[in-house]
C-alpha cells in the first residue's frame, strides 16, 4: 500500500507557534486550521466547540424534519421518531448532545463496590 502525501496536513497548535512550513519529500505539505479524526473536530486551540455547534445544527436539522413530516405533534408520536433519529454515532463526545457518561463511578465517599450496586439497582436511562 503506498503511502499518500496529498493527505498529509499541518495542525499547527497553541498560540505561539513559528508556524513553519514542512515538506515530505519533495512536496511542500499543506496547513490546516482543523482536522476531524476518529470523528472528532479539532482546531488549532484543541477547542471542540465547532464540533458541537455542528451536531447541534445536525440535531437541529432532524428535529426540523421530524416537525414537518409528521402530522401529529404529541409527545407519544414524535419520541420514538427522535429517539431513533438523534442516536449519535459511537464515541461522539459532545456535552450538547449528552457525551457518554461512565457508569461505575458512584459519590466521592462511596467505596467502588458500592458505586457498582448502585448502577445494578437503577437500571433507568440517563436521559
Amino acid at each position: 500500500m503506498k503511502f499518500n502525501k496529498a493527505k498529509c496536513k499541518i495542525l499547527h497548535l497553541s498560540w505561539g507557534n513559528p508556524k513553519h512550513q514542512y515538506r515530505l519529500g519533495r512536496e511542500w505539505i499543506e496547513s490546516s486550521p482543523e482536522e476531524k479524526d476518529l470523528g472528532v473536530l479539532v482546531d488549532k486551540k484543541l477547542n471542540m466547540s465547532r464540533q458541537c455547534a455542528l451536531a447541534a445544527q445536525k440535531a437541529n436539522h432532524i428535529l426540523g424534519y421530524i416537525k414537518r413530516s409528521v402530522a401529529s405533534r404529541l409527545r407519544e408520536v414524535i419520541l420514538p421518531f427522535h429517539s431513533t433519529l438523534m442516536r449519535p454515532p459511537p464515541g461522539v463526545q459532545c456535552p450538547a448532545l449528552g457525551s457518554p457518561v461512565q457508569k461505575g463511578h458512584g459519590p466521592v465517599e462511596a467505596s467502588p463496590e458500592e458505586g457498582h450496586r448502585d448502577d445494578q439497582r437503577d437500571g433507568a436511562p440517563l436521559l
